[in-house]
């Protein structure tokens, strides 16, 4: 078997209270899968079930050691899952808010890409 990508789709996710760099990193994946419907996976690719397909999902985001990757991966309904966290995204300076339970005035942006790969017999 060898594995052929089918979509990839990129995402931009924030969070602009409570400096949380995992609500930043879902809300990207999110973001990336928001518009999508794969009929292809059962008419092109042949797939009897959703979960036969492997989804590999890469997040940039500040405080990339914070990131819960069990509340990333649960944005994604269906697949075989994989997460690569990495610094990047951004820090925006922002206005902390005490009854929002900020603990400073930075708002965290992610940017997240999700490719969906397929395996298929090798002589396709």
């Amino acid at each position: 078997m060898s594995r052929k990508r089918f979509v990839i789709e990129m995402g931009m996710g924030v969070d602009q209270h409570g400096q949380e760099p995992t609500v930043a990193a879902a809300r990207a994946v999110r973001n990336a899968i928001a518009h999508n419907a794969l009929p292809g996976i059962w008419e092109v690719a042949g797939l009897s079930d959703p979960d036969q397909m492997i989804v590999d999902v890469q997040v940039a985001v500040p405080y990339p050691d914070q990131v819960r990757e069990a509340e990333v991966l649960a944005v994604l309904p269906f697949g075989r899952k994989t997460l690569k966290v990495e610094p990047g995204g951004m820090v925006v300076q922002g206005r902390a808010i005490a009854s929002l339970n900020d603990k400073n005035d930075e708002m965290l942006v992610a940017v997240a890409s999700v490719t969906v790969w397929i395996e298929t017999p090798e002589e396709r």
